[in-house]
């Protein structure tokens, strides 16, 4: 009797199941590649910060290792190509992987005199590069078992890599949006890690019939899960000084606190700095914004796009302002009001990207502050000419735009770049220095307005060098117009600012590391 064109004979049944078990392979090793390289940016970022240069390092230890890894594993299949082998290659990844949380520290602290371009790219290419070449070797390998004709390659390679790369993509959405917010860094990593030895413990075990075959995937299993049992990430240590760690979907945050002294860190750079007896500010530039407001007779209101710990928020609201505050973190508002004593009262706080918020609203401010950036990195997309002109569309007439920056110097090309592009929307820009002396790393406020800027009143003597009113004196009396000559103006279609942040992250990075680290809260 004939056979059916449509039923399976005995033969093609154990086909059939090891192409499946190939789709399983490459969807894992896909999926985990996408997620490696987003997790790189939180076990690298809270000490490099996430800046263009930690993206780029990622991204190019990536490809550079899938390249290899296509070549090599092409190259190994043709030389006999095997379910175990390809098993194996998603069981040393893994294997790789739980051991990341443990070189994390070693590789960080050995790169680190390289300088913080070259050390990123040494870290990322150390910790990620050898699972990443073993993943990417896997599709090829898995074409080479699954084609029995030239006539099926074209059709075998296409169906891999489309179900691969679609992984990717799940991936790629899962990681960011949902696991690492809710997982965090560590277990997530040890967890990849686990699923790539399950699935090749899973191959080892269909292929091999006696008990000792057993063994390998066992002792491997035995690994993950003991990994993840044994390392569940930084958690908090009060009396080590560390409050809370917490991974949001944009950033790792840290709360610390160093003898009288609390910090809030994101991404390891300090964005609030309070004495923890009464609140009151350490860092000088709250101190210096305050200026802003003494240009108005009474209080009015206040736009605040990056709310941090809330410091500037309680010193405007101390005076009677009116404060709208923005915030792209939902979790920073968080530590804000549970570790630095904001109240609801004191601001309404509006959770989305700040250029966002302009566009979506159009009441009109007396005061726009921006304060959202960090030593890693500027919000590029805020600074623009585009930005500034939205920003003074939503001010009254007398306005002020007050910016926050960090650079290495009073006249360094960011601080002149910045102040050539608010002159493009405001007639008058005045720079309000902090550090001492001129050519050391510390803040500076930037006032821009379509008034001119000039007091009525002198500032309150200072009586104290460590004073807030020193502060407000040093950088008032020490105003100067920047030199914009030759200074580019930033705009959506060419803005180089991050790459003019790599010497503050630099500087800013080795005093953060050696002062925490002399407390002991060193990560």
């Amino acid at each position: 009797m004939a056979v059916s064109s449509h039923s399976r004979t005995p033969e093609q049944a154990p086909v059939r199941m090891r192409h499946g078990f190939l789709y399983i392979c490459v969807s894992v090793g896909g999926a985990a590649v996408l997620a490696v390289e987003i997790l790189g940016t939180r076990i690298l970022g809270p000490f490099y910060g996430v800046s263009l240069f930690l993206w780029s390092a990622l991204i190019t230890v990536t490809l550079a290792a899938l390249s290899v890894g296509y070549a090599l594993g092409g190259w190994w299949a043709d030389r006999g190509a095997t379910i175990q082998r390809l098993c194996s290659l998603l069981a040393c990844a893994g294997v790789w992987l739980l051991v990341v949380p443990w070189l994390r520290l070693p590789i960080l602290w050995v790169a680190e005199p390289f300088g913080l371009r070259f050390a990123v790219l040494v870290a990322a290419f150390i910790l990620f590069f050898p699972p990443l070449l073993l993943l990417g070797m896997v599709s090829p390998y898995a074409i080479k078992l699954k084609t029995a004709s030239l006539g099926e390659v074209g059709r075998s390679a296409g169906n891999l890599y489309a179900v691969s790369t679609l992984a990717s993509v799940v991936a790629a959405l899962a990681t960011g949006f949902f696991l690492i917010p809710n997982f965090g860094v560590t277990q997530l990593t040890l967890g990849i890690g686990l699923l790539l030895i399950v699935t090749g413990s899973i191959g080892f075990a269909r292929m091999f019939k006696t008990k000792a075959s057993y063994v390998l995937p066992a002792v491997l299993l035995l690994i993950g899960v003991g990994g993840i049992l044994t390392a569940s990430g930084e958690i908090a240590d009060p009396e080590r000084g560390l409050l809370t760690v917490r991974q949001s979907p944009y950033a790792e945050i840290r709360v610390v606190d160093v003898d009288d002294t609390r910090y809030l860190l994101i991404d390891g750079a300090v964005h609030t700095s309070v004495e923890t007896s009464g609140w009151e500010e350490c860092l000088a530039y709250v101190n210096v914004m305050d200026i802003a407001r003494r240009f108005f007779e009474k209080p009015g209101d206040l736009l605040l796009v990056g709310l941090g710990g809330g410091s500037v928020v309680k010193h405007y609201a101390r005076h009677g302002w009116t404060i709208d505050a923005v915030e792209i973190d939902p979790v920073v508002t968080e530590m804000a009001y549970r570790y630095f004593g904001l109240d609801s009262a004191e601001a309404r706080v509006y959770h989305m990207d700040g250029r966002r918020f302009l566009l979506a609203q159009d009441k009109l401010y007396d005061i726009i502050m921006l304060d959202a950036f960090g030593s890693s990195s500027i919000p590029f997309h805020l600074v623009t000419s585009e930005a500034l002109g939205l920003i003074r569309s939503r001010l009254r007439p007398g306005g002020i735009l007050a910016m926050n920056v960090e650079a290495v110097g009073w006249h360094d090309v960011i601080v002149r770049s910045l102040a050539a592009t608010a002159r493009r929307q405001f007639e008058h820009v005045t720079v309000l220095p902090i550090a001492e002396p001129p050519t050391q790393i510390g803040n500076l406020v930037i006032l821009a307005s379509r008034r001119a800027l000039a007091l009525d009143e002198e500032l309150p003597v200072p009586m104290d060098r460590f004073s807030p009113e020193y502060d407000r004196a040093h950088a008032w009396n020490n105003r100067f117009a920047a030199d914009t000559a030759g200074a580019p103006v930033l705009t959506d279609e060419l803005n180089p600012v991050d790459v003019w942040s790599e010497r503050v992250n630099l500087a800013a990075r080795k005093e953060l590391h050696v002062f925490f680290d002399e407390q002991g809260i060193a990560w």
